[in-house]
């Protein structure tokens, strides 16, 4: 039979007799079947193996991904049996059952025994399988499932008078562990960098944060019976109290997945129907550079610049998740060697970077910012980081600092690269102390990149968008690649399984360089308004927030609808 299959290939000109006789020395040697060794050494695809097969056992061969599952078939057959079994059912109709494997060998009568049904096979890539599976019975449903018929009276117990001893002694059973791996693990390999677990009258939802936008995680409905133990169990991982239900708590984890190890932050608020949790999924270790930040060659020279300066303050400015952090640690990544010393003082550390030293704020000990700034400086430390000014006090001494020969950089949250002067003098600090220190204002936002796999022109921009972008070239004195909206060639993701139907996947950065010359600091020293600063700064060739995302759009790496969805209008 093996050989059989063998020259089955060879005939159709897949393998060459040579590639079988190295399959078949390994299978001796590792007993697997033909099939998996072939498409192991990448001798031959999984699909073509799988069609030469369908038409040696005569069991047609489908697409999952191109085929309509039929619900009712789904409900045939539990989530278990789908999941031991690796089997896909696909249509139900007069009492028999179509089911996709990837095995044609594969027995399927103890299945045909516990159905009930005349069983109709069909092969597909094991693959697809478990994706398709993932994908209709939800993540971790024979998990679900087989807990369910476990413990069925201990899951039927009310919340609110549930034994604290049960929930814990079920937090810890295997099948609860096993479901929360497989939610955190969905997450990761759905590149989510949060996981939101939200409790509501009857029921429970989880969500996941992707590219900055939050999407429902696809779970069985039953999961709404495992939300103490779900919880109990993650408090568990990161020693948090389990009893206490009424205050907010906040603790973290380190797991591993694969080869790679990720840091868990995780935040509890208690909410009217139980605790509400979010777990932040954050790398152990990360790439740091200048060039992976998404800033145009000409801003990537200012910036570069400026890091080299030996003193004065950079501020990067937004909200919270445009990436302000990482831009930072970029920054420092970029300057660190061994003839400087590089301190921080972040709340929380994001991210570890060697050979620069990192100090936690504890707020709940008085030790603030401002206290680790004062302590900082006694460490002579050549360059140094302020996670956030928050107030006066840190303020002024991050001023102090840079006035005194240290290179400082901080973050600040107002909407743009000129409304952190404002925010500034309005803490308190003097126009003549913020002229004489910072050196750049940057503002940032992380936009979304259209999906390379089904990235595709778009005819359909509104003409209102299109006015916009018009108008705002129009005002800029900085020369972009097209002069007329006419000529910029939009595109836009159709949405596929590789982005989850979004069009977009993955996020780079749009940014706004306001560097303090003569020009500007004279304008800081009149206390001149935040509209002023702009248009002195646009007129000397700052690119605004808006232009910096044109040129994204017109570089066809995002969509208008994206760069007007983060930025806000300029007038």
């Amino acid at each position: 039979m093996l050989i059989k299959i063998g020259q089955m290939l060879i005939n159709k000109n897949l393998i060459t007799s040579e590639q079988l006789e190295a399959a078949l020395h390994e299978q001796g040697k590792t007993g697997e079947l033909l099939g998996v060794v072939l498409i192991k050494k990448g001798f031959i695809s999984e699909d073509n193996f799988l069609k030469v097969l369908s038409e040696q056992f005569n069991v047609p061969f489908i697409k999952l991904k191109e085929t309509a599952i039929d619900p009712l078939a789904i409900k045939k057959v539990p989530a278990k049996f789908a999941w031991y079994y690796k089997v896909m059912p696909v249509k139900f109709a007069d009492n028999k059952l179509i089911i996709a494997s990837s095995d044609p060998l594969r027995s399927l009568d103890d299945l045909r025994i516990f159905l009930g049904y005349d069983l109709r096979p069909a092969l597909a890539s094991e693959a697809e399988i478990m994706e398709m599976i993932k994908e209709h019975y939800g993540v971790g449903a024979e998990t679900v499932e087989g807990i369910i018929a476990k413990a069925p009276k201990e899951l039927d117990a009310p919340k609110e008078t549930g034994k604290i001893e049960d929930i814990e002694k079920l937090a810890e059973d295997a099948s609860v562990v096993k479901l929360v791996n497989q939610i955190i693990l969905e997450a990761y390999q759905k590149r989510a960098t949060d996981i939101h677990i939200e409790p509501f009258r009857g029921k429970m939802n989880i969500r996941y944060r992707i590219d900055g936008v939050l999407y429902n995680a696809n779970v069985p409905a039953d999961i709404e019976r495992f939300f103490l133990a779900i919880i109990s169990r993650i408090k568990i991982m990161s020693r948090l109290n389990i009893v206490e239900r009424r205050l907010p708590q906040d603790g973290r984890s380190v797991i591993k997945i694969g080869q790679e190890e990720m840091d868990l932050r995780i935040s509890i608020i208690p909410t009217r129907y139980g605790e509400g949790m979010v777990i932040r999924i954050l790398p152990m270790s990360m790439l740091f550079s200048l060039e992976r930040l998404g800033l145009a060659p000409e801003d990537l020279e200012i910036l570069a610049k400026l890091i080299k300066k030996p003193h004065g303050i950079i501020l990067v400015t937004g909200p919270t998740g445009s990436g302000k952090s990482t831009t930072l640690y970029g920054c420092l990544n970029d300057i660190k060697s061994s003839k400087n010393k590089i301190i921080t003082i972040e709340d929380p550390i994001e991210y570890e970077l060697e050979g620069i030293i990192q100090i936690q704020v504890l707020p709940e000990i008085g030790f603030s910012f401002a206290q680790g700034l004062r302590s900082m400086l006694r460490h002579d430390p050549d360059i140094m980081m302020v996670g956030e000014i928050r107030d006066f006090e840190t303020a002024e001494l991050a001023i102090r600092s840079a006035l005194t020969g240290h290179l400082v950089f901080s973050t600040l949250h107002t909407n743009d690269a000129a409304g952190a002067v404002a925010r500034l003098l309005n803490i308190g600090i003097e126009p003549y102390l913020v002229a004489s220190s910072v050196e750049a204002f940057i503002a940032q936002r992380l936009v979304r990149l259209i999906c390379p796999e089904c990235k595709k022109l778009d005819t359909a921009v509104p003409d209102s968008i299109k006015l916009i972008i018009n108008q705002d070239m129009a005002k800029s004195n900085v020369a972009l690649k097209h002069s007329k909206v006419e000529e910029i060639n939009f595109y836009k993701g159709q949405g596929c399984k590789d982005c989850n139907f979004t069009g977009y996947k993955g996020r780079t950065a749009i940014h706004e360089i306001l560097v303090v010359d003569k020009g500007i600091r004279e304008l800081m020293l009149k206390k001149a308004s935040t509209d002023e600063l702009r248009d002195k700064a646009v007129s000397q060739g700052m690119k605004t927030l808006r232009l910096c995302g044109w040129k994204k759009v017109i570089d066809g790496l995002t969509t208008p609808e994206e760069i007007l969805r983060v930025t806000q209008a300029e007038e």
